[in-house]
């Protein structure tokens, strides 16, 4: 395969990080391995790059730092105004790449993160093939659920999807997903809000892996722990995630002698401990606080079943993990963990109603408190893992996508519906 030059921006691409740092970081240094990449991104982010560029002597990546004057940071303190220096900062990005263009040949650009696509970026602009993504942001709490989140939860639902349609309002957005010769979106829903856009090239590509040396260590833990089942719910307690359905799930199925944990803080943990108490479940709710990854990945080791009834997440690296570490994994059957997760490997509750998911998501339970069962599926959840999930995968995968962007080769595979998918999902 011919190594091609690609400009790519990306503002969050940082080593050893998770979320969007850590996407940007790991798709660019798998890419590299198949082309040349210029990489535009953020100052801060430079001394944890060139510290991992020179211990893993990385060839075929080169960065650019940019950030707006100083006197235009001294108000971005965290997320305070945070959307608005990220829009500044495109702006600036395009015209360094307008400058790296005019004194290179480069074969297409490609903006990686953010990967929200109801922000935008200007990239388009440069006469250049395109890619965009991986993007996701266009997964909602479904009408079904809303009932069940509190007021607060449900405000802050209807002032996202507000925020977003503005996004997508935007002429710069708009014209950066018709722009594009290939959309890289992380779920189906943001598959098709991006198609209605005006993207005429939209694929499934989720923005959530591990490093094979990842898999490999999770693949070292003991599919069973020989005693009731364990199931645990990890993250962040917070409305969405959807943790007060897996409490009741577990109330309904009684299983004698089995274990809720509760893995993480935020905002809903007293909800949460009043709905055990409520439930008459509370002695078998554990909750642990926020734990650091190693500690996350201890308990991993010591739980049979995750149970993750997330209402919008657009990746999900927990399911990930668990799956690597051969734990059957229990999802709503929307946004990323929707893709993840198979019907071998654990189960994917449709939502109809709160009724009917508790009911489904209480039936998996008892479905995965069977030994052999869940054994069966531990082993089909690492197979999957390591076949579809690691970040070498995902980008050998882009560096496929840029051959047919450039070259014309074969079309994407193309699922019954018309949607692009990622191999047979």
């Amino acid at each position: 395969m011919r190594r091609l030059k690609i400009l790519v921006t990306a503002y969050a691409c940082e080593p050893g990080k998770g979320s969007e740092p850590g996407i940007g970081w790991n798709i660019v240094r798998e890419v590299c391995k198949h082309h040349d990449l210029t990489v535009i991104t953020r100052p801060n982010n430079r001394p944890a790059i060139e510290e991992a560029v020179s211990a893993e002597a990385i060839d075929g990546l080169s960065f650019v730092y940019y950030d707006p004057p100083r006197w235009a940071t001294f108000w971005k303190r965290g997320t305070r105004g945070l959307f608005a220096f990220y829009y500044w900062w495109q702006i600036g990005a395009y015209r360094t790449a307008q400058k790296l263009v005019s004194n290179n040949e480069y074969d297409l650009v490609h903006h990686v993160t953010f990967g929200r696509y109801w922000s935008p970026s200007f990239l388009y602009r440069l006469g250049l093939p395109v890619v965009w993504g991986p993007v996701g942001g266009g997964e909602s709490t479904p009408d079904e659920l809303m009932a069940t989140l509190p007021v607060g939860g449900q405000l802050y639902e209807r002032i996202r999807s507000a925020v977003r349609y503005l996004g997508e309002c935007d002429p710069f957005v708009r014209g950066m997903a018709r722009g594009s010769s290939l959309v890289m979106a992380t779920t189906l829903e943001s598959q098709q809000r991006i198609r209605a856009l005006g993207a005429s090239n939209v694929a499934i590509l989720g923005n959530a892996a591990l490093d094979i040396s990842e898999i490999d260590a999770l693949a070292g833990v003991s599919l069973t722990n020989g005693q009731a089942p364990i199931f645990a719910s990890i993250g962040r307690l917070l409305h969405w995630k959807g943790f007060h359905l897996g409490l009741q799930a577990f109330a309904k199925a009684d299983i004698p002698d089995a274990e809720y944990w509760i893995v993480g803080s935020g905002p809903a943990e007293v909800h949460l401990r009043q709905l055990a108490a409520a439930l008459n479940i509370a002695e078998k709710v554990k909750f642990t606080g926020k734990l650091s990854r190693v500690e996350t990945m201890d308990v991993m080791a010591n739980v049979d079943v995750l149970v993750h009834p997330s209402f919008h997440d657009s990746g999900g690296w927990v399911c990930i993990e668990a799956m690597a570490a051969g734990r059957p994994v229990i999802a709503l059957n929307l946004g990323g963990p929707s893709l993840m997760v198979s019907d071998e490997c654990g189960a994917r509750i449709d939502v109809e109603s709160e009724h009917q998911v508790v009911d489904d998501l209480s039936e998996a339970l008892l479905r995965f408190s069977n030994t052999a069962i869940r054994e069966e599926a531990g082993r089909k959840a690492r197979e999957r893992a390591r076949s579809m999930f690691t970040w070498q995968e995902k980008g050998s995968r882009i560096a496929r996508e840029y051959m047919r962007v450039v070259g014309n080769l074969d079309q994407l595979v193309t699922a019954p519906d018309g949607a692009n998918v990622e191999h047979q999902l």
